[in-house]
Protein backbone atom coordinates (compact mmCIF):
# COMPACT_ATOMS: atom_id res chain seq x y z
CA UNK A 1 0.00 0.00 0.00
CA UNK A 2 1.42 3.36 -0.99
CA UNK A 3 2.06 6.29 1.33
CA UNK A 4 -0.46 8.42 -0.49
CA UNK A 5 -3.14 5.79 0.08
CA UNK A 6 -2.34 5.73 3.79
CA UNK A 7 -2.58 9.51 3.96
CA UNK A 8 -5.88 9.53 2.09
CA UNK A 9 -7.21 6.81 4.35
CA UNK A 10 -6.28 8.71 7.50
CA UNK A 11 -7.77 11.92 6.10
CA UNK A 12 -11.01 10.19 5.18
CA UNK A 13 -11.34 8.14 8.34
CA UNK A 14 -10.80 11.20 10.52
CA UNK A 15 -13.89 12.90 9.09
CA UNK A 16 -16.42 13.05 11.88
CA UNK A 17 -20.12 13.31 12.20
CA UNK A 18 -21.50 16.86 11.89
CA UNK A 19 -21.91 18.57 15.22
CA UNK A 20 -19.00 16.93 17.03
CA UNK A 21 -16.07 18.77 18.52
CA UNK A 22 -13.28 19.75 16.16
CA UNK A 23 -10.25 19.08 18.32
CA UNK A 24 -10.03 16.03 20.53
CA UNK A 25 -7.40 13.65 21.77
CA UNK A 26 -9.36 10.54 20.81
CA UNK A 27 -9.58 11.62 17.18
CA UNK A 28 -5.83 11.84 16.69
CA UNK A 29 -4.96 8.78 18.76
CA UNK A 30 -3.25 5.85 17.08
CA UNK A 31 -4.55 2.46 18.11
CA UNK A 32 -2.03 -0.34 18.46
CA UNK A 33 -1.38 -3.55 20.36
CA UNK A 34 0.64 -1.69 22.97
CA UNK A 35 0.61 -0.76 26.65
CA UNK A 36 -2.59 1.26 26.22
CA UNK A 37 -4.27 -1.83 24.79
CA UNK A 38 -2.99 -3.96 27.68
CA UNK A 39 -4.27 -1.45 30.23
CA UNK A 40 -7.71 -1.33 28.67
CA UNK A 41 -7.79 -5.11 28.35
CA UNK A 42 -6.93 -5.40 32.04
CA UNK A 43 -9.89 -3.13 32.83
CA UNK A 44 -12.20 -5.45 30.92
CA UNK A 45 -10.72 -8.59 32.47
CA UNK A 46 -11.43 -7.21 35.96
CA UNK A 47 -15.05 -6.75 34.90
CA UNK A 48 -15.28 -10.20 33.28
CA UNK A 49 -13.69 -11.93 36.29
CA UNK A 50 -14.99 -9.88 39.25
CA UNK A 51 -13.83 -12.22 42.04
CA UNK A 52 -12.11 -15.54 42.63
CA UNK A 53 -15.36 -17.44 43.20
CA UNK A 54 -17.36 -15.84 40.38
CA UNK A 55 -19.08 -17.95 37.75
CA UNK A 56 -16.62 -16.76 35.10
CA UNK A 57 -13.64 -18.03 37.12
CA UNK A 58 -15.31 -21.39 37.75
CA UNK A 59 -16.11 -21.79 34.05
CA UNK A 60 -12.56 -20.79 33.19
CA UNK A 61 -11.17 -23.49 35.48
CA UNK A 62 -13.51 -26.08 33.95
CA UNK A 63 -12.38 -24.99 30.49
CA UNK A 64 -8.75 -25.36 31.54
CA UNK A 65 -9.43 -28.85 32.84
CA UNK A 66 -11.24 -29.85 29.65
CA UNK A 67 -8.36 -28.46 27.57
CA UNK A 68 -5.80 -30.51 29.52
CA UNK A 69 -7.91 -33.65 29.07
CA UNK A 70 -8.22 -32.88 25.36
CA UNK A 71 -4.45 -32.54 24.97
CA UNK A 72 -3.90 -35.85 26.76
CA UNK A 73 -6.31 -37.53 24.34
CA UNK A 74 -4.76 -35.81 21.31
CA UNK A 75 -1.30 -36.98 22.37
CA UNK A 76 -2.46 -40.60 22.61
CA UNK A 77 -4.28 -40.33 19.27
CA UNK A 78 -1.11 -38.94 17.72
CA UNK A 79 0.84 -42.00 18.83
CA UNK A 80 -1.60 -44.38 17.15
CA UNK A 81 -0.02 -44.16 13.65
CA UNK A 82 3.29 -45.47 15.04
CA UNK A 83 1.42 -48.37 16.64
CA UNK A 84 -0.33 -49.09 13.34
CA UNK A 85 3.04 -49.10 11.54
CA UNK A 86 4.47 -51.56 14.04
CA UNK A 87 1.40 -53.84 13.92
CA UNK A 88 1.38 -53.89 10.13
CA UNK A 89 5.17 -54.26 10.00
CA UNK A 90 5.15 -57.46 12.08
CA UNK A 91 1.70 -58.58 10.74
CA UNK A 92 0.25 -58.92 14.27
CA UNK A 93 -3.58 -59.17 13.89
CA UNK A 94 -4.29 -59.01 17.64
CA UNK A 95 -2.18 -55.88 18.07
CA UNK A 96 -3.90 -54.31 15.04
CA UNK A 97 -7.43 -54.98 16.42
CA UNK A 98 -6.46 -53.60 19.85
CA UNK A 99 -5.08 -50.44 18.24
CA UNK A 100 -8.26 -49.94 16.20
CA UNK A 101 -10.45 -50.33 19.30
CA UNK A 102 -8.33 -47.88 21.27
CA UNK A 103 -8.43 -45.40 18.40
CA UNK A 104 -12.23 -45.47 18.16
CA UNK A 105 -12.67 -44.97 21.92
CA UNK A 106 -10.19 -42.09 22.02
CA UNK A 107 -11.86 -40.40 19.06
CA UNK A 108 -15.31 -40.64 20.72
CA UNK A 109 -14.02 -39.20 23.97
CA UNK A 110 -12.20 -36.45 22.09
CA UNK A 111 -15.39 -35.49 20.25
CA UNK A 112 -17.25 -35.27 23.57
CA UNK A 113 -14.54 -33.12 25.17
CA UNK A 114 -14.45 -30.74 22.18
CA UNK A 115 -18.22 -30.32 22.34
CA UNK A 116 -18.05 -29.58 26.07
CA UNK A 117 -15.33 -27.00 25.50
CA UNK A 118 -17.40 -25.22 22.88
CA UNK A 119 -20.47 -25.24 25.12
CA UNK A 120 -18.49 -23.78 28.03
CA UNK A 121 -17.13 -21.06 25.76
CA UNK A 122 -20.65 -20.08 24.71
CA UNK A 123 -21.78 -19.90 28.34
CA UNK A 124 -18.75 -17.74 29.19
CA UNK A 125 -19.60 -15.49 26.25
CA UNK A 126 -23.07 -14.87 27.69
CA UNK A 127 -21.65 -14.20 31.18
CA UNK A 128 -19.02 -11.80 29.91
CA UNK A 129 -21.46 -9.84 27.80
CA UNK A 130 -23.85 -9.48 30.72
CA UNK A 131 -21.11 -8.35 33.10
CA UNK A 132 -19.64 -5.78 30.72
CA UNK A 133 -23.03 -4.39 29.65
CA UNK A 134 -24.23 -4.12 33.25
CA UNK A 135 -21.04 -2.33 34.22
CA UNK A 136 -21.46 0.15 31.36
CA UNK A 137 -25.16 0.62 32.13
CA UNK A 138 -24.46 1.46 35.75
CA UNK A 139 -22.10 4.25 34.77
CA UNK A 140 -24.09 5.36 31.72
CA UNK A 141 -27.43 5.88 33.47
CA UNK A 142 -26.09 7.59 36.59
CA UNK A 143 -27.17 11.21 36.87
CA UNK A 144 -27.20 12.83 33.43
CA UNK A 145 -24.13 11.09 32.02
CA UNK A 146 -26.10 9.71 29.07
CA UNK A 147 -27.28 13.25 28.25
CA UNK A 148 -23.81 14.76 28.48
CA UNK A 149 -22.35 12.14 26.12
CA UNK A 150 -25.11 12.19 23.52
CA UNK A 151 -26.16 15.87 23.53
CA UNK A 152 -23.24 17.83 24.95
CA UNK A 153 -20.58 15.68 23.20
CA UNK A 154 -18.75 15.19 26.50
CA UNK A 155 -15.65 13.07 26.05
CA UNK A 156 -16.11 13.07 22.26
CA UNK A 157 -17.26 9.44 22.27
CA UNK A 158 -18.93 8.49 19.01
CA UNK A 159 -21.86 6.08 18.80
CA UNK A 160 -22.20 5.06 22.43
CA UNK A 161 -25.09 2.76 21.60
CA UNK A 162 -22.92 0.85 19.13
CA UNK A 163 -20.09 0.49 21.65
CA UNK A 164 -22.41 -0.90 24.33
CA UNK A 165 -24.26 -3.28 22.00
CA UNK A 166 -22.28 -4.32 18.93
CA UNK A 167 -18.72 -3.70 20.11
CA UNK A 168 -19.23 -5.53 23.41
CA UNK A 169 -20.85 -8.44 21.59
CA UNK A 170 -18.03 -8.72 19.06
CA UNK A 171 -15.33 -8.36 21.71
CA UNK A 172 -16.84 -11.19 23.76
CA UNK A 173 -17.20 -13.33 20.64
CA UNK A 174 -13.59 -12.80 19.55
CA UNK A 175 -12.26 -13.36 23.06
CA UNK A 176 -14.37 -16.51 23.33
CA UNK A 177 -12.75 -17.83 20.14
CA UNK A 178 -9.23 -17.05 21.35
CA UNK A 179 -9.33 -18.24 24.94
CA UNK A 180 -9.34 -22.05 24.30
CA UNK A 181 -6.02 -21.77 22.45
CA UNK A 182 -4.54 -19.25 24.88
CA UNK A 183 -5.46 -21.11 28.06
CA UNK A 184 -3.75 -24.36 27.10
CA UNK A 185 -0.80 -22.94 25.16
CA UNK A 186 1.67 -22.68 28.10
CA UNK A 187 1.08 -26.31 29.08
CA UNK A 188 1.24 -27.81 25.59
CA UNK A 189 4.27 -25.78 24.54
CA UNK A 190 6.17 -26.74 27.70
CA UNK A 191 5.33 -30.45 27.44
CA UNK A 192 6.00 -30.86 23.72
CA UNK A 193 9.19 -28.81 23.95
CA UNK A 194 10.46 -31.38 26.46
CA UNK A 195 9.34 -34.31 24.27
CA UNK A 196 10.91 -32.70 21.20
CA UNK A 197 14.18 -32.21 23.11
CA UNK A 198 14.20 -35.89 24.12
CA UNK A 199 13.66 -37.00 20.52
CA UNK A 200 15.78 -34.56 18.51
CA UNK A 201 18.08 -32.87 21.00
CA UNK A 202 18.33 -29.16 21.57
CA UNK A 203 18.29 -28.36 17.82
CA UNK A 204 14.60 -29.22 17.46
CA UNK A 205 13.00 -26.97 20.11
CA UNK A 206 15.50 -24.12 19.57
CA UNK A 207 14.83 -24.05 15.80
CA UNK A 208 11.07 -24.03 16.34
CA UNK A 209 11.29 -21.30 18.99
CA UNK A 210 13.42 -19.05 16.76
CA UNK A 211 10.97 -19.63 13.92
CA UNK A 212 8.05 -18.60 16.13
CA UNK A 213 9.81 -15.43 17.35
CA UNK A 214 10.54 -14.33 13.78
CA UNK A 215 6.96 -14.91 12.63
CA UNK A 216 5.57 -13.09 15.68
CA UNK A 217 7.69 -10.00 14.98
CA UNK A 218 6.55 -9.90 11.35
CA UNK A 219 2.89 -10.34 12.30
CA UNK A 220 3.20 -7.60 14.92
CA UNK A 221 4.15 -5.08 12.24
CA UNK A 222 1.32 -6.25 9.98
CA UNK A 223 -1.26 -6.10 12.78
CA UNK A 224 -0.50 -2.54 13.88
CA UNK A 225 -2.26 -0.64 11.06
CA UNK A 226 -5.21 -3.05 11.01
CA UNK A 227 -6.10 -2.32 14.65
CA UNK A 228 -6.03 1.41 14.01
CA UNK A 229 -8.18 1.15 10.87
CA UNK A 230 -10.64 -1.22 12.57
CA UNK A 231 -11.38 1.31 15.31
CA UNK A 232 -12.11 4.00 12.77
CA UNK A 233 -14.07 1.62 10.55
CA UNK A 234 -16.38 0.84 13.46
CA UNK A 235 -16.92 4.57 13.90
CA UNK A 236 -17.96 4.80 10.24
CA UNK A 237 -20.26 1.81 10.77
CA UNK A 238 -21.90 3.57 13.69
CA UNK A 239 -22.27 6.85 11.80
CA UNK A 240 -23.87 5.09 8.83
CA UNK A 241 -26.27 3.18 11.07
CA UNK A 242 -27.06 6.33 13.09
CA UNK A 243 -27.90 8.21 9.89
CA UNK A 244 -30.47 5.59 8.99
CA UNK A 245 -31.84 5.73 12.53
CA UNK A 246 -32.21 9.51 12.20
CA UNK A 247 -34.17 9.05 8.99
CA UNK A 248 -36.37 6.47 10.69
CA UNK A 249 -37.10 8.76 13.63
CA UNK A 250 -37.58 11.94 11.59
CA UNK A 251 -39.15 10.46 8.48
CA UNK A 252 -42.29 12.53 9.04
CA UNK A 253 -40.34 15.80 9.13
CA UNK A 254 -38.25 14.78 6.10
CA UNK A 255 -41.40 14.00 4.14
CA UNK A 256 -42.94 17.30 5.26
CA UNK A 257 -40.00 19.22 3.76
CA UNK A 258 -39.70 16.83 0.77
CA UNK A 259 -35.99 16.37 1.61
CA UNK A 260 -35.58 12.81 0.36
CA UNK A 261 -32.92 13.69 -2.21
CA UNK A 262 -30.81 15.61 0.33
CA UNK A 263 -30.97 12.74 2.81
CA UNK A 264 -30.03 10.30 0.03
CA UNK A 265 -26.90 12.30 -0.82
CA UNK A 266 -25.84 12.58 2.83
CA UNK A 267 -26.49 8.89 3.50
CA UNK A 268 -24.43 7.89 0.47
CA UNK A 269 -21.56 10.02 1.78
CA UNK A 270 -21.56 8.08 5.06
CA UNK A 271 -21.70 4.83 3.07
CA UNK A 272 -18.74 5.91 0.92
CA UNK A 273 -16.63 6.65 4.01
CA UNK A 274 -17.51 3.24 5.44
CA UNK A 275 -16.71 1.33 2.25
CA UNK A 276 -13.40 3.17 1.85
CA UNK A 277 -12.43 2.27 5.42
CA UNK A 278 -13.33 -1.36 4.80
CA UNK A 279 -11.27 -1.41 1.59
CA UNK A 280 -8.20 -0.10 3.43
CA UNK A 281 -8.65 -2.77 6.09
CA UNK A 282 -9.09 -5.54 3.50
CA UNK A 283 -5.88 -4.48 1.76
CA UNK A 284 -3.89 -4.76 4.99
CA UNK A 285 -5.56 -8.04 6.01
CA UNK A 286 -4.50 -9.57 2.71
CA UNK A 287 -0.84 -9.28 3.73
CA UNK A 288 -1.55 -10.50 7.25
CA UNK A 289 -3.40 -13.58 5.95
CA UNK A 290 -0.62 -14.19 3.44
CA UNK A 291 1.99 -14.17 6.22
CA UNK A 292 -0.07 -16.42 8.51
CA UNK A 293 -0.74 -19.02 5.80
CA UNK A 294 2.85 -18.98 4.56
CA UNK A 295 4.25 -19.51 8.06
CA UNK A 296 1.78 -22.35 8.67
CA UNK A 297 2.99 -24.30 5.64
CA UNK A 298 6.65 -23.52 6.24
CA UNK A 299 6.16 -24.91 9.75
CA UNK A 300 5.12 -28.28 8.32
CA UNK A 301 8.37 -28.44 6.33
CA UNK A 302 10.39 -27.36 9.35
CA UNK A 303 9.26 -30.44 11.30
CA UNK A 304 10.88 -32.77 8.73
CA UNK A 305 14.06 -30.68 8.70
CA UNK A 306 14.29 -31.08 12.47
CA UNK A 307 13.79 -34.85 12.19
CA UNK A 308 16.34 -35.20 9.39
CA UNK A 309 19.22 -33.85 11.47
CA UNK A 310 19.56 -36.81 13.94
CA UNK A 311 18.72 -39.34 11.22
CA UNK A 312 21.44 -38.18 8.85
CA UNK A 313 23.81 -37.88 11.79
CA UNK A 314 23.49 -41.65 12.32
CA UNK A 315 21.81 -41.53 15.72
CA UNK A 316 19.23 -44.20 14.74
CA UNK A 317 21.40 -46.47 12.56
CA UNK A 318 20.98 -49.37 15.02
CA UNK A 319 17.20 -49.58 14.43
CA UNK A 320 15.43 -51.86 11.95
CA UNK A 321 13.35 -50.28 9.14
CA UNK A 322 10.03 -50.97 10.92
CA UNK A 323 11.35 -49.63 14.22
CA UNK A 324 12.76 -46.57 12.50
CA UNK A 325 9.41 -45.94 10.78
CA UNK A 326 7.61 -46.10 14.12
CA UNK A 327 10.17 -43.80 15.76
CA UNK A 328 9.98 -41.30 12.89
CA UNK A 329 6.18 -41.28 13.10
CA UNK A 330 6.31 -40.72 16.85
CA UNK A 331 8.89 -37.94 16.73
CA UNK A 332 7.23 -36.37 13.70
CA UNK A 333 4.00 -36.08 15.64
CA UNK A 334 5.78 -34.41 18.56
CA UNK A 335 7.59 -31.90 16.34
CA UNK A 336 4.57 -31.19 14.16
CA UNK A 337 2.34 -30.70 17.19
CA UNK A 338 4.85 -28.37 18.85
CA UNK A 339 4.91 -26.29 15.67
CA UNK A 340 1.11 -26.52 15.58
CA UNK A 341 0.94 -25.09 19.11
CA UNK A 342 2.96 -22.08 18.00
CA UNK A 343 1.03 -21.85 14.73
CA UNK A 344 -2.28 -21.80 16.60
CA UNK A 345 -1.08 -18.68 18.41
CA UNK A 346 0.04 -17.12 15.13
CA UNK A 347 -3.35 -17.95 13.59
CA UNK A 348 -4.97 -15.84 16.29
CA UNK A 349 -3.51 -12.70 14.70
CA UNK A 350 -6.77 -11.92 12.90
CA UNK A 351 -8.85 -12.46 16.03
CA UNK A 352 -6.40 -10.43 18.08
CA UNK A 353 -6.57 -7.43 15.74
CA UNK A 354 -10.38 -7.43 15.95
CA UNK A 355 -10.38 -7.90 19.72
CA UNK A 356 -7.79 -5.13 20.12
CA UNK A 357 -9.92 -2.72 18.12
CA UNK A 358 -13.03 -3.43 20.18
CA UNK A 359 -10.97 -3.28 23.37
CA UNK A 360 -9.84 0.24 22.51
CA UNK A 361 -13.40 1.38 21.75
CA UNK A 362 -14.89 -0.12 24.92
CA UNK A 363 -11.93 1.07 27.00
CA UNK A 364 -12.40 4.62 25.70
CA UNK A 365 -16.05 4.49 26.75
CA UNK A 366 -15.21 3.20 30.23
CA UNK A 367 -12.65 5.98 30.75
CA UNK A 368 -15.12 8.60 29.55
CA UNK A 369 -17.87 7.29 31.83
CA UNK A 370 -15.50 7.30 34.80
CA UNK A 371 -14.56 10.93 34.10
CA UNK A 372 -18.20 12.00 33.88
CA UNK A 373 -19.36 10.39 37.11
CA UNK A 374 -21.50 12.80 39.21
CA UNK A 375 -21.07 13.72 42.86
CA UNK A 376 -21.37 11.05 45.50
CA UNK A 377 -24.83 12.10 46.68
CA UNK A 378 -26.29 12.03 43.22
CA UNK A 379 -24.45 8.81 42.49
CA UNK A 380 -25.96 7.12 45.55
CA UNK A 381 -29.43 8.23 44.56
CA UNK A 382 -28.95 7.05 41.01
CA UNK A 383 -27.63 3.68 42.13
CA UNK A 384 -30.61 3.32 44.45
CA UNK A 385 -32.96 3.95 41.55
CA UNK A 386 -31.14 1.65 39.17
CA UNK A 387 -30.99 -1.09 41.82
CA UNK A 388 -29.92 -4.63 41.29
CA UNK A 389 -31.12 -4.83 37.69
CA UNK A 390 -27.73 -3.65 36.46
CA UNK A 391 -25.65 -5.35 39.10
CA UNK A 392 -22.89 -7.53 37.68
CA UNK A 393 -22.19 -9.28 40.99
CA UNK A 394 -25.41 -11.08 41.78
CA UNK A 395 -25.81 -14.81 41.38
CA UNK A 396 -27.17 -16.76 38.46
CA UNK A 397 -30.43 -17.42 40.30
CA UNK A 398 -30.85 -13.68 40.82
CA UNK A 399 -30.30 -13.19 37.09
CA UNK A 400 -33.00 -15.71 36.25
CA UNK A 401 -35.44 -14.12 38.69
CA UNK A 402 -34.66 -10.69 37.25
CA UNK A 403 -35.24 -12.03 33.74
CA UNK A 404 -38.61 -13.40 34.84
CA UNK A 405 -39.56 -10.03 36.35
CA UNK A 406 -38.40 -8.26 33.21
CA UNK A 407 -40.42 -10.60 30.98
CA UNK A 408 -43.47 -10.05 33.14
CA UNK A 409 -43.07 -6.27 32.89
CA UNK A 410 -42.57 -6.54 29.13
CA UNK A 411 -45.74 -8.59 28.70
CA UNK A 412 -47.69 -6.15 30.85
CA UNK A 413 -46.30 -3.21 28.91
CA UNK A 414 -47.07 -4.76 25.53
CA UNK A 415 -50.67 -5.43 26.56
CA UNK A 416 -51.16 -1.92 27.93
CA UNK A 417 -52.86 -0.13 25.03
CA UNK A 418 -54.70 2.41 27.12
CA UNK A 419 -54.84 6.10 26.20
CA UNK A 420 -51.64 7.95 26.94
CA UNK A 421 -53.38 11.13 28.16
CA UNK A 422 -56.73 12.96 27.98
CA UNK A 423 -57.19 16.71 27.55
CA UNK A 424 -60.56 18.31 28.27
CA UNK A 425 -61.94 21.68 27.12
CA UNK A 426 -58.93 22.44 24.91
CA UNK A 427 -58.81 25.71 23.02
CA UNK A 428 -55.97 27.07 20.89
CA UNK A 429 -55.45 29.36 17.95
CA UNK A 430 -52.96 31.30 15.83
CA UNK A 431 -50.67 34.14 17.02
CA UNK A 432 -53.13 36.55 15.40
CA UNK A 433 -55.78 35.36 17.87
CA UNK A 434 -57.70 33.42 15.25
CA UNK A 435 -59.33 30.58 17.16
CA UNK A 436 -58.81 27.15 15.61
CA UNK A 437 -60.18 24.82 18.27
CA UNK A 438 -62.49 25.65 21.15
CA UNK A 439 -63.63 23.50 24.03
CA UNK A 440 -62.60 20.19 22.54
CA UNK A 441 -61.66 16.99 24.35
CA UNK A 442 -58.51 15.30 23.05
CA UNK A 443 -57.47 11.71 23.81
CA UNK A 444 -54.02 10.74 22.60
CA UNK A 445 -53.92 7.01 21.70
CA UNK A 446 -50.67 5.05 21.95
CA UNK A 447 -48.34 4.44 18.97
CA UNK A 448 -49.42 7.72 17.34
CA UNK A 449 -47.33 10.83 16.74
CA UNK A 450 -48.76 13.76 18.66
CA UNK A 451 -48.11 16.31 15.90
CA UNK A 452 -49.87 14.23 13.22
CA UNK A 453 -52.75 13.48 15.55
CA UNK A 454 -53.36 17.16 16.41
CA UNK A 455 -53.20 18.21 12.73
CA UNK A 456 -55.75 15.57 11.77
CA UNK A 457 -57.86 16.62 14.74
CA UNK A 458 -57.84 20.28 13.61
CA UNK A 459 -58.70 19.36 10.02
CA UNK A 460 -61.57 17.19 11.14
Amino acid sequence: MSTSDDGSAEKLLDVNQPGSNDVTANRNQKYRVDTVFLRRLWQLLKIMFPCCMSTSVVLFCILLLMSIVEQFIIYNVGLLPSQFYEALGVKDVGMFKSTVTTAVLLIMVNALVKSLKKYICYVMYLKWRRLICHHLHRSYFIGTVYYQINNMMAGDIDNVDQRITQDVERFCDQFCQMIPAIVIAPFTISYYTYKCFMGTGYIGPVSILVYFIITSIINKFLMAPIVNILVKQEKCEGDFRFKHMQIRLHSESIAFFNAGYTECVQTNEFLQKLLYAQRIRINWEFWLNFAVNMFDYIGSILSYVVLAIPIFAGVYDNLSPSELSGLISKNAFVCIYLISCFSSLIDLSGNLTDAAGYTHRIGQLISCLNDLQPKSALRSEAERIIGSINSGKHSDSDDEEEDDRYNARSVHSSNNDETLFDLEHVSFGTPTHKLLVKGKNISHPPHTRLFSYIISFVIL
